[in-house]
C-alpha cells in the first residue's frame, strides 16, 4: 500500500471517530445541567414565589417557578442558557417584577428537579405545555416571551407557534449549528447536531413585536449574529445595542436595564408615516454635460 494511501485512510479514521464522539458526547458539551434534590427550598430575598410541577404526557416531570406581583401587568415566560438551573436563574426574575411583570421559569429536562429524557422535540413540547398552562391564567396578549441564549432558539420557536405580545432575545444565536461550527469548522455538523436549533427559521412567522438585545464584545455568539437576525423580520424588529457587553454580563450594565424597562413599559403605537421622509431620496451628483 503506497504510503500516501495509507495516511489517507489514517486520516478518514480519525476523522470518522471525531465525528462519532461529537455525536455521542454533544449533550455533555452543549449541556451544563445543575441537579437539584426534590426537597430543595427555594428562597429569593424581597421576592414572593410559588413552585410548580408539571407533568408531560410521556411522565416527565418538569418543575418551574412563578415569581410573583401584585396586580401584574403581564407575564415573562423567561427561557434560560444552557448551565446551572433556576436556582441560580432565579435571581434575574427581579429585572422583570420590578417593572410590574410575574414571571415564570422553568428548568429544562435534567437540570434542577426536572425529569424525563432531554431531545430537542421533548423540550420544544414540553415548553409548549407550559405556555398553554399559562394561558390557563392569563390572556395571551399578557405573555412576553424571554429567550436568553440558548433559551433564545426555544423562545422564537415558541412565539412562531403562538401569539404573545411581544417576543425578547438576549445574546441569541443564529442557529446551535452555526455556533458550534466555529469551534469545529472542518466536521460535517449538519448531519451530527441533534439539536440544530434554526432560530432563523423561526424567526421569519413570528408576528408579534421582536426585540433583540446583544453586547459587541460577546466572544461566543458575535453581535454581527443578532444583525442578521434582525434582517430576517425586519419590520417587527428592533435590535438593541450594549456596548462593551459580552455573553454573561449584560445585566451588569445599566444601558441593559434601561432597554429592558424600554421594552417591558413601551406601548406599541401604529406608525402614520404620511408626511414623513420615508419617500424622500437623497440628490446624487449630476453629471454636467
Amino acid at each position: 500500500m503506497p504510503n500516501w494511501l495509507y495516511i489517507l485512510l489514517i486520516i478518514i479514521t480519525v476523522y470518522i471517530g471525531i465525528s462519532v464522539l461529537l455525536y455521542f458526547l454533544q449533550e455533555q458539551l452543549l449541556f451544563k445541567p445543575e441537579k437539584l434534590p426534590k426537597d430543595f427550598e427555594f428562597f429569593y430575598k424581597n421576592q414572593k414565589t410559588e413552585e410548580y410541577n408539571l407533568t408531560t404526557r410521556d411522565g416527565a416531570e418538569i418543575n418551574g417557578l412563578h415569581f410573583m406581583v401584585k396586580n401584574p401587568r403581564g407575564v415573562v415566560l423567561y427561557l434560560k442558557g444552557n448551565s446551572k438551573s433556576i436556582k441560580g436563574w432565579g435571581k434575574f426574575a427581579v429585572d422583570f417584577t420590578r417593572n410590574g411583570f410575574d414571571v415564570f421559569m422553568v428548568d429544562y429536562r435534567g437540570f434542577g428537579k426536572s425529569t424525563g429524557k432531554r431531545s430537542s422535540k421533548n423540550i420544544k413540547r414540553d415548553l409548549q405545555f407550559v405556555y398553554n398552562e399559562i394561558k390557563t391564567k392569563v390572556d395571551e396578549k399578557y405573555i412576553i416571551l424571554y429567550g436568553r441564549s440558548l433559551g433564545s432558539g426555544f423562545a422564537t420557536k415558541l412565539a412562531s407557534m403562538n401569539n404573545p405580545r411581544k417576543l425578547i432575545l438576549d445574546a441569541p444565536y443564529y442557529s446551535l449549528t452555526k455556533v458550534t461550527a466555529r469551534f469545529a469548522p472542518f466536521m460535517p455538523l449538519s448531519i451530527l447536531m441533534k439539536y440544530p436549533m434554526p432560530t432563523y427559521k423561526w424567526i421569519k412567522y413570528v408576528q408579534c413585536p421582536i426585540h433583540i438585545i446583544h453586547g459587541t464584545n460577546d466572544k461566543l455568539i458575535p453581535f454581527k449574529t443578532s444583525v442578521k437576525l434582525a434582517k430576517i423580520n425586519p419590520k417587527r424588529t428592533r435590535l438593541y445595542t450594549v456596548i462593551g457587553g459580552g455573553h454573561k454580563n449584560l445585566n451588569n450594565f445599566e444601558s441593559y436595564h434601561k432597554m429592558l424597562s424600554e421594552i417591558l413599559n413601551e406601548k406599541p403605537k401604529e406608525q402614520d408615516l404620511e408626511g414623513s421622509s420615508i419617500d424622500v431620496i437623497h440628490s446624487a451628483k449630476r453629471n454636467r454635460a
